[in-house]
């Protein structure tokens, strides 16, 4: 019998990874909460904490809103 996988929603790995960083219950017992292996929830956590940065560094400038505009014009004619 093969086993399936099982795949996360991002909005699941929010979940977990903010209650993992309140820090307010162990990893063990969050992992038992949300029945995913503590491993898993120190991985997420690891990734949020290495990759949170680009939340705030790839917010689009004005200019890029311009010059997505004038493509599109240039495309309608």
């Amino acid at each position: 019998m093969k086993v399936k996988r099982r795949k996360f929603t991002a909005v699941f790995k929010a979940q977990v990874i903010i209650d993992a960083l309140k820090e307010r219950e162990s990893l063990t017992e969050l992992s038992k909460r949300y029945d995913v292996h503590p491993s898993m929830i120190s991985k997420w956590k690891q990734e949020f904490i290495d990759r949170s940065a680009e939340i705030f560094d790839n917010q689009p400038t004005e200019m890029d809103f311009e010059a997505e505009r004038e493509k599109l014009f240039a495309k309608i004619g």
